[in-house]
């Protein structure tokens, strides 16, 4: 019932009501502030010192849609998502290209891959997080975003240095592992 209620509050539409993109567009009204992929959100990620969260899917994938409503339509989660990322969302439809770069990182970290993608990277375009769903909180044996966004917070803060010197390059190239999960075990 509750995740009922909040999927039929009225929310301000966020910049994703300006696309074209039916995936994109059912996201406008998250309380997340998603920004679409482009030069914006990246100089607001290096203007404000933040790390970008990508979220890659598309609008018949199921997993996409369950992540939505535990954690994008959310207020408590959009909230945590609003002051510790700057949010891109990507339709992997319209942006194969984007999206194939960033399933290759995901694999590479992780061995395995699907959507929803999402990605945590430096503002300039490296990534040093990648895993495919994730609940609000801890289940089905994996950590949820409660959990997760706090310790990437702090890891950004506290020992960047580490995620950066373990990030992949912008355009990965090879299917070497880079950090995933290993890095907030270490942080523990």
């Amino acid at each position: 019932m509750e995740n009922n209620k909040r999927s039929n509050i009225i929310r301000k539409p966020n910049r994703l009501a300006l696309e074209k993109s039916p995936y994109l567009l059912q996201h406008a009204h998250n309380p997340v502030d998603w920004y679409p992929w482009g030069s914006e959100a990246f100089e607001k990620a290096k203007k404000e010192d933040k790390p970008i969260f990508l979220s890659s899917g598309y609008s018949t994938c199921h997993w996409c849609h369950v992540m939505e409503k535990e954690s994008y339509e959310d207020e408590e989660v959009a909230k945590l998502m609003n002051e510790v990322f700057v949010s891109i969302k990507v339709d992997r439809e319209e942006r194969p290209d984007i999206d194939g770069i960033y399933m290759k990182v995901c694999q590479a970290m992780t061995g395995g891959g699907g959507w929803p993608l999402n990605i945590i990277m430096t503002p300039d375009k490296k990534p040093f997080f990648a895993v495919t769903y994730l609940p609000k909180n801890s289940k089905f044996g994996k950590q949820g975003m409660m959990e997760i966004i706090p310790q990437i917070r702090d890891i950004w803060k506290k020992n960047r240095g580490r995620a950066e010197a373990l990030a992949a390059p912008k355009v990965p190239d090879t299917a070497q592992p880079h950090f995933s999960f290993a890095l907030l075990e270490a942080h523990r």
